[in-house]
C-alpha cells in the first residue's frame, strides 16, 4: 500500500507492456528511465514547473545526475507505481528520489539532481521564489536540517 503523506506522492501508475521486455525476459533498463522521466514531469508540474511556465518564461530543467538502483525484476503485465519525494532544494537545483513499486515491493529507485535553466542564456539560474517555496514545502528534509543552500 502506498501512502501519500504530503511529502512522498504517487507520480506514475502504469502497466508494463510486452514490448518493454528484453531478451532476458524482464523490463529493459531503457523503460525504467522512461517511466522515471514520466514521474519527474508530474512531480515538477505539481510544484509549478509546468509546460506553461517553461513556455511563458523561456525556462526549463536539465538532469545533472541520475542514479538507478535495480532491486528486483519487473515483468510484462505488472502494474507499477512510482512515488516521488524531494530530498533537498538549493538556489538553482533540486535533488529528488523516485521509488518504483510492484505491488508493495520496491523494484527500483532513482535519485536525481535537476537544474533550473534559462533557455535563452543556456545556463542554470535560481528558481523563482514561488517555485522555490513550493519545492521546499514538499521536501523531506527535517526542520532541523538544511533544505536550501546557505
Amino acid at each position: 500500500m502506498i501512502v501519500n503523506d504530503g511529502v512522498s506522492q504517487v507520480t506514475y501508475t502504469g502497466v508494463i507492456y510486452p514490448n518493454y521486455i528484453d531478451h532476458m525476459g524482464h523490463m529493459n533498463v531503457q523503460f525504467y528511465v522512461a517511466l522515471f522521466d514520466q514521474a519527474t514531469w508530474i512531480l515538477f508540474d505539481r510544484v509549478g514547473l509546468s509546460l506553461l511556465y517553461f513556455t511563458d518564461h523561456a525556462r526549463g530543467m536539465a538532469a545533472l545526475e541520475q542514479h538507478i538502483h535495480y532491486r528486483r525484476e519487473v515483468f510484462a503485465g505488472t502494474v507499477v507505481t512510482i512515488s516521488s519525494e524531494i530530498i533537498s532544494v538549493f538556489d538553482k537545483t533540486v535533488r529528488f528520489r523516485h521509488i518504483m513499486r510492484d505491488h508493495s515491493e520496491v523494484a527500483a529507485t532513482c535519485d536525481m539532481v535537476g537544474a533550473h535553466l534559462d533557455r535563452v542564456a543556456h545556463k542554470a539560474i535560481p528558481f523563482p521564489p514561488h517555485i522555490h517555496t513550493n519545492l521546499v514545502a514538499r521536501s523531506t528534509a527535517s526542520e532541523d536540517g538544511p533544505v536550501t543552500s546557505p
